[in-house]
């Protein structure tokens, strides 16, 4: 069963979705999607964590059919959505969280804070902070989305984060046509105040205060958070085991099948 709806929650309204398999005792499993992304971007994979787990998914604020904002996003007004997602839906024991990309520092920094809600973390191509080498682009590109909206920086941020060898075949050539057409549908003024946001953002500190057996993945392809870099932020998360996946930035999207192989087992392991 779905039950897709939208809900007033911490002050944004937010587009969520509760499914899967409500069986008692197992926790639930929060999917937290990437930057330019949305509820969404977790299509394919979803049926392998509805199969074990009930599953929530939602839009982060400014994305999606949720709520638009401008400006810049504070990180905990993005952690504070998931506590209070939970606690309106009486999801009260702890649970999954499972995030990619901005997704898993964002999860990372749920964890971090929210520990006694944790029972497994799943975070993949972890980001925690801006990489200085990219912070004037970072910077250039919200002002420039902002007048020229997202289709103009399609290609350029797409060649970065969904790589061609990703896109060989004609199965992957529609999952890329997909979401590319989904991430230009984008609002440019959200996508600007998120890409403020991680200019702000250092998680790397907190890691340390993840309490909860946690599975990190690295991405052959992902030239944006190399697997080298992925590992050695792991290092820093108190019981996490480090795996390398044949995938790109969004994983769960890109080899939808690849990530489900490599985290439902872990999380049922609980």
């Amino acid at each position: 069963m779905s039950d897709m709806k939208w809900m007033d929650v911490n002050g944004v309204s937010l587009r969520y979705e509760l499914s899967g398999n409500a069986s008692a005792g197992t926790p639930a499993v929060v999917l937290i999607h990437e930057l330019g992304g949305c509820l969404d971007s977790w299509d394919e994979t979803l049926p392998a964590f509805q199969q074990h787990f009930r599953v929530l998914r939602y839009d982060q604020r400014g994305f999606g059919q949720s709520e638009k904002v401008s400006g810049t996003l504070k990180l905990s007004d993005m952690v504070a959505d998931i506590a209070a997602l939970l606690d309106a839906l009486a999801l009260s024991q702890p649970v999954h969280v499972v995030g990619s990309a901005l997704g898993a520092g964002i999860a990372a920094a749920f964890a971090a804070r929210h520990r006694l809600r944790m029972a497994r973390l799943v975070v993949q191509s972890l980001v925690t902070r801006s990489n200085p080498a990219t912070r004037p682009h970072m910077i250039a590109r919200a002002a420039e989305v902002e007048k020229t909206g997202m289709r103009a920086q399609a290609q350029a941020s797409l060649d970065r984060s969904y790589p061609e060898a990703l896109r060989v075949g004609s199965a992957n050539r529609a999952r890329f046509e997909t979401y590319r057409a989904r991430w230009i549908g984008n609002d440019p003024h959200s996508f600007a105040a998120i890409n403020r946001m991680l200019l702000e953002m250092e998680v790397d500190a907190e890691l340390a205060e993840i309490n909860c057996p946690t599975l990190s993945i690295g991405c052959d392809h992902d030239v944006m958070r190399p697997p080298a870099m992925v590992e050695e932020l792991t290092k820093l998360i108190p019981s996490a085991r480090y795996a390398n996946a044949d995938s790109g930035h969004f994983m769960h999207a890109q080899t939808p099948e690849l990530f489900a192989k490599m985290v439902v087992p872990f999380l049922r392991e609980a």
